[in-house]
């Protein structure tokens, strides 16, 4: 079967978008049903979503979708509709961005993967049919109160250092399929417990939930919807807010203002900074905290080198990217900070 996809360049698309002016809202959701034909599922979708004008990244597999798009406030209904054509997505929920930006995505991606959320599970035993009770925000605002009640951010490293729940317990990784069995062997003297888990949009932490009761917990608990449901049902409703600091987000906003709170640290100066962002070096391209300060002294790299790197002529700089394999390029915060870096420098010069 062929594969539809964008005949027009990525940037003249991000072009088009900046350049429009209809208003947008910006959307995540996910859900767990068995597809047969992923790759059909996702013909059909895109096809659909591309006359909506709907921008952003969904995932396609045998266990579900998973998505984080933009569509025009107009055509939003018209979205539901397809999505609730499908008959094991009756009522799904779509979680509306906590801190609007028109500009979160400028294309649309649909792609099929093995799995929706990569969790490196092997077990053939495992299934998704039981997981953890879904916790409210009321319910989770109540839970928290008592001693006997542990909260496990599931996010990965960087996410957490910008902002979570208060005396949320981190499973330190840059990956979700590393903190799978790192959770389950981490908990294991308090499996009596009341455990909370959480993520983003709850796509990770309900397969997480799962996972914990296949290991042989009792009482998982996961927030329904994850930080994103929680912070819009505590401001529609007015509830205690407990997440503090930034929600990061997938998507060119990296992040969500939540409360004024600033819990990180710039990665070059050391100066209070939550702003993520990606070296301006595209031979490195580095997930990092940077100041203002720091932005323009170095022009938006993470380094002197990088800052070098890009003011070489375009020829010379495409030399040196020629057989660079970036990855995964993440600073980890728990490395000592020049260290950090300059094993990023080593990887992208």
């Amino acid at each position: 079967m062929a594969t539809l996809h964008n005949r027009v360049s990525r940037k003249e698309l991000k072009q088009r978008a900046l350049q429009d002016t209809t208003p947008r809202t910006t959307i995540s959701f996910y859900f767990y049903f068995p597809i047969d034909d992923p790759a059909s599922f996702r013909n059909t979708w895109y096809s659909e979503m591309s006359k909506l004008s709907v921008l952003g990244r969904i995932y396609i597999a045998h266990e579900g979708v998973n998505a984080q798009i933009s569509c025009p406030d107009e055509n939003m209904d018209a979205l539901r509709s397809l999505l609730e054509a499908e008959p094991s997505m009756q009522q799904i929920r779509l979680n509306k961005a906590v801190d609007e930006n028109r500009n979160s995505f400028y294309v649309l991606d649909i792609k099929v993967r093995n799995k929706i959320v990569a969790d490196g599970i092997e077990d053939a035993t495992f299934s998704m049919q039981k997981k953890g009770r879904y916790v409210s925000a009321e319910k989770f605002n109540e839970m928290v109160k008592d001693p006997q009640t542990m909260v496990i951010d599931m996010r990965n490293h960087y996410e957490y250092e910008v902002g979570r729940f208060k005396n949320a317990i981190e499973i330190p990784s840059d990956t979700f399929r590393e903190q799978l069995p790192m959770a389950a062997e981490m908990f294991k003297a308090d499996q009596d417990k009341n455990i909370i888990m959480y993520c983003t949009g709850g796509i990770r932490c309900e397969k997480a939930s799962a996972w914990m009761l296949h290991k042989g917990y009792k009482n998982v608990f996961h927030l329904e919807g994850g930080i994103i449901h929680y912070i819009n049902n505590v401001r529609e409703k007015q509830l205690e807010n407990h997440f503090i600091g930034k929600n990061f987000v997938f998507d060119e906003r990296l992040g969500e203002r939540i409360t004024d709170d600033v819990l990180s640290n710039c990665h070059v100066c050391g100066q209070p900074c939550d702003t993520h962002v990606n070296c301006a070096n595209a031979a490195c391209h580095l997930l990092f905290i940077q100041c203002e300060a720091c932005k323009e002294k170095l022009s938006a790299c993470c380094s002197k080198e990088c800052q070098d790197f890009i003011h070489l002529d375009a020829v010379e700089q495409k030399s040196r990217r020629q057989g660079i394999d970036k990855g995964r390029n993440i600073f980890n915060k728990s490395k000592k900070r020049m260290e950090g870096l300059s094993e990023k420098k080593d990887t992208a010069l």
